[in-house]
């Protein structure tokens, strides 16, 4: 299963981003992706980001994510 995790670009330099989502930092390459800013919401996976996406998409689906962990259907 593969599965790619919404986060905010929070820098770029060159084709890197920094990202986070809840205090958590990640480097992703940006080389999959046009017009990428800091602030915008990516898929990240594998250390790529693979899709731009809205805040309110990222939204739904953390919060599916967040779901499935408190239901216990991601082991630990």
């Amino acid at each position: 299963m593969c599965l790619g995790v919404p986060m905010q670009v929070k820098s770029i330099a060159d084709d890197l981003a920094v990202c986070e989502i809840d205090g958590v930092q990640r480097e992703a390459s940006l080389m999959m992706l046009e017009d990428v800013r800091v602030g915008d919401y990516v898929l990240i996976h594998a250390g790529f980001a693979i899709e731009k996406i809205d805040e309110a998409e990222a939204q739904l689906t953390l919060d599916a994510l967040r779901a499935a962990l408190d239901e216990g259907l991601f082991p630990e």
